[in-house]
């Protein structure tokens, strides 16, 4: 962690002791707006590819949603969906390799993300963005997701109607919100007594328990079939939770555990991006 990062953090450590003990509810729902605040947007320069793309922009939640879209029409359909603090330009490999497989590819950039407008997101949001797509530029038959981007989509599936010849590559994603509050709440030494007011918030916001936001959940009422990589040195979504649902041996579920990508490298992975091309 750079020296700025390190002040920045020990500034919000301290915010929050103050909060915390002038009211745990008010610091509980500013943590949630953190927790749903991406720090860092990529706005890199489009790669040459996005920039043969045909441009989609479309308002959703009061904000501008801007996209790409190859090799329209086509019979079927994909969309690649991005994880916290990212962006579909990420996934420029996956591109043309997949509009030379006879896809249609498309790729938004979330509320809050790339070129989008908007200042957070979270969980409910993204499911109802990826079933704003799904209905206006759909329907869509197989999917590539990364981080919170496959939880978003399995929350999705759920009230899509789809069957077996669906294809889903989950690529690092987040397979449980409880363990993402565990991780932000250890990160920023945030009081434990923040907890029960902090999931007050999300059961407010989203008329369901932060534990409902699970893929594990999720997976019971999804018929696609699934190919997810995880890394085992990942360090933003925990290999435990995967090797958890693994063990519940999903029939339409199959993993491949890779070592030393992390959460980051693991889609630029040659032999990942290979395999998920592959599979879908």
């Amino acid at each position: 962690m750079k020296l700025a990062q390190k002040i920045a953090v020990g500034y919000l450590r301290i915010k929050f002791r103050i909060l915390t003990a002038i009211s745990k509810k008010k610091a509980a729902e500013k943590a949630f707006d953190l927790f749903c605040t991406p720090q860092f947007r990529n706005k890199k320069k489009l790669p040459k590819i996005f920039e043969e793309a045909e441009q989609i922009q479309f308002r959703f939640e009061n904000q501008q949603i801007i996209g790409y879209r190859w090799n329209h029409p086509a019979e079927r359909k994909l969309m690649i969906i991005h994880g916290f603090e990212s962006s579909v330009i990420n996934f420029d490999r996956y591109i043309k390799p997949l509009t030379s497989k006879g896809y249609e590819v498309l790729a938004i950039d979330a509320p809050a993300h790339g070129r989008s407008t908007g200042k957070s997101i979270n969980a409910v949001i993204y499911k109802d963005l990826i079933r704003h797509i799904y209905m206006h530029y759909g329907p869509v038959q197989s999917f590539l997701a990364h981080s919170l981007g496959g939880l978003a989509l399995c929350l999705a599936l759920e009230e899509i109607q789809h069957d077996k010849n669906y294809r889903v590559a989950l690529i690092a994603p987040a397979t449980e919100t409880t363990t993402a509050i565990d991780h932000f709440f250890q990160f920023l030494q945030l009081d434990s007594a923040l907890r029960k007011e902090f999931e007050k918030r999300i059961l407010k916001l989203g008329g369901k328990p932060a534990g409902w936001y699970s893929i594990r959940r999720a997976l019971r009422n999804i018929r696609a079939r699934v190919l997810w990589f995880h890394d085992e040195e990942d360090n933003i979504t925990l290999i435990t939770d995967a090797i958890k649902l693994k063990e519940e041996n999903f029939s339409n579920v199959e993993f491949v555990i890779t070592k030393g990508l992390g959460h980051q490298r693991i889609y630029r992975d040659n032999k990942v991006s290979r395999a998920v091309i592959e599979f879908l």
